[in-house]
């Protein structure tokens, strides 16, 4: 594939396209391995908050990683069922009275969603401000240590997979660290040092580190956690993976769950499903936005196409009993620190999912949840750095600001609040800058009289309307000013009509006003075509 533009071809890098190339897959493998290992928790956990079958959780994140990983355009973002849906899932089972009525709001929700992307609004992603997305993934990362440390002691109140601020069980985020550190089961805090010192130190010996460092931290906590049972440092069954066991072919076939077509005429069910598919593809764009930026090889996913796959993923999970999806930032971001080069590690880490829930949920129900804590600790650590705090602070305070009121926000409220009032800073240092630079001035003096030369940028906004209309308004009197357009594509109509009536009017003043270049209309300037 290649992607022409003018006279020029750029081609892709065989790791884009080659999924099965030696050196691909000595990446993806381990990297979908770790997914798999983060995703499991998190997918039942999630199910357990939106009040759903454990089951459900298991197959979204299935059929996120084979069915949406095999579609999308995206090759390291992961999909599946995400906390930001859990609220409006358990409120829309308890509403709707039944889980098979509530599936033909996925359903339903998926189509949408393929609408979406074939309508091209993915295109939105384009707009979301840079410092904005760095920031939400600074604050995922905080979220993930603060979640996660309560678990790494073995207070396993909140759900694995909560990201908002106000949890479930009348915590916050910062009391359910405090009340986690007085409720310590100090073999659980054993396995997440012990865990938390192979994900460190692990992968710095380069012969150890063909074997990664998460299958080693799940089979030490196995084997610690045999050791700890029947003394005082034995975990509690919570303080486990549980996955639901099936016994034989007819008990699995009896997990699915189909939509209650009948219900189509319900007004809930209608309602339930524009709302996921709003929530779900926006969580969608931004989760994308972010596993781009920290993309080594800097891929461009397609966002249209992405919502896309997420419609087919969702409508896929609505019809066979699963949760609705997302393409999820945690997931994402523990496959691209892991290493992952192409879409492989996403399918294969579905394909695990689905392997282990067959054949051996005996031994995943073994593994503690404190050493899967220190796995997705270390993933905290790596999205937050404080060298990313220095870079951003080193980038200007039209940068910083809004990327430090993101983390604030997405911490104190949820991943979608807190994106929202980023935006809302983040536009207005891009308004400010936008006002700040409709032109470039020049003062010149030919004997007593002075000369004052505004010379407009290339595309001049309404947005610079305020600014150029304070600046002639300022100018002195009895004087020349020469507005030059030479350089200008495209000029504002209202900008247009502050021009012409200053020219008109500033005799009153003793000003001169000369038009260079001023045409009296300007055609929007069109993008130029890309094919691919």
């Amino acid at each position: 594939m290649q992607i022409k533009q003018g006279s020029q071809a750029f081609a892709e890098t065989p790791n884009q396209t080659k999924y099965f190339t030696a050196k691909n897959l000595q990446r993806d493998i381990p990297s979908g391995l770790v997914v798999f290992l983060v995703a499991l928790p998190l997918c039942l956990g999630i199910a357990l908050a939106s009040g759903a079958p454990l089951f459900s959780g298991i197959l979204a994140g299935i059929i996120g990683g084979v069915v949406v990983g095999t579609l999308s355009g995206s090759q390291l973002s992961v999909a599946g069922p995400a906390a930001g849906l859990t609220v409006i899932v358990l409120n829309a089972i308890t509403k709707l009275g039944s889980y098979d009525v509530f599936l033909l709001s996925v359903f339903i929700a998926g189509a949408l969603q393929i609408v979406l992307g074939l309508i091209k609004a993915g295109t939105i992603a384009s707009y979301f401000p840079s410092s904005v997305i760095v920031g939400m993934l600074a604050a995922i990362g905080i979220i993930l240590i603060m979640k996660q440390l309560p678990h790494a002691v073995g207070y396993d109140a909140d759900f694995e997979g909560d990201e908002t601020f106000a949890q479930a069980d009348a915590d916050n985020t910062f009391s359910g660290v405090v009340r986690a550190l007085g409720k310590i089961n100090y073999g659980a805090v054993i396995i997440s040092l012990v865990s938390l010192a192979i994900m460190i130190y692990w992968p710095k010996v380069k012969k150890l580190a063909l074997v990664p460092a998460p299958l080693v931290v799940v089979v030490v906590g196995i084997i610690l956690a045999s050791v700890f049972s029947g003394n005082g440092l034995a975990l509690l069954n919570k303080q486990f993976v549980q996955i639901p066991i099936v016994g034989s072919t007819q008990e699995f076939v009896g997990l699915f769950k189909l939509p209650d077509f009948g219900a189509i005429g319900n007004k809930q069910i209608w309602i339930t499903a524009i709302t996921i598919a709003i929530v779900a593809s926006l969580e969608t764009l931004l989760s994308l936005e972010a596993v781009d930026k920290i993309d080594p090889i800097k891929r461009i996913s397609p966002t249209n196409r992405e919502l896309v796959a997420q419609g087919a993923g969702n409508l896929v999970s609505g019809l066979l009993g699963g949760l609705p999806m997302t393409a999820v930032i945690v997931r994402s971001s523990a496959n691209v620190n892991s290493g992952a080069r192409t879409k492989v590690s996403t399918i294969f880490h579905g394909l695990l999912l689905l392997i282990c829930l067959l054949a051996i949920p005996t031994v995943l129900n073994k593994i503690p949840l404190s050493c899967l804590a220190a796995i997705l600790l270390t993933v905290g650590y790596k999205l937050a750095k404080v060298s990313l705090f220095t870079h951003m602070w080193h980038k200007g305070l039209n940068q910083f600001v809004p990327f430090l009121v993101t983390i604030v926000a997405v911490v104190f409220t949820d991943l979608l609040i807190g994106v929202g009032i980023g935006m809302a800073v983040g536009i207005f240092y891009v308004l400010r800058t936008n006002m700040r630079n409709p032109y470039f001035y020049e003062i010149t003096t030919n004997g007593n009289r002075k000369t004052i030369n505004l010379k407009l940028a290339e595309e001049v906004s309404f947005l610079n309307k305020a600014s150029i209309q304070a600046t002639l308004a300022d100018l002195p009197q009895g004087i020349t000013v020469v507005i030059d357009g030479s350089n200008s594509r495209y000029i504002d109509p209202d900008v247009l009509e502050i021009i012409h009536n200053y020219r008109r009017n500033a005799f009153t003043k003793g000003i001169v006003v000369e038009l260079h270049d001023i045409r009296e209309r300007y055609e929007m300037p069109k993008f130029r075509h890309v094919a691919l």
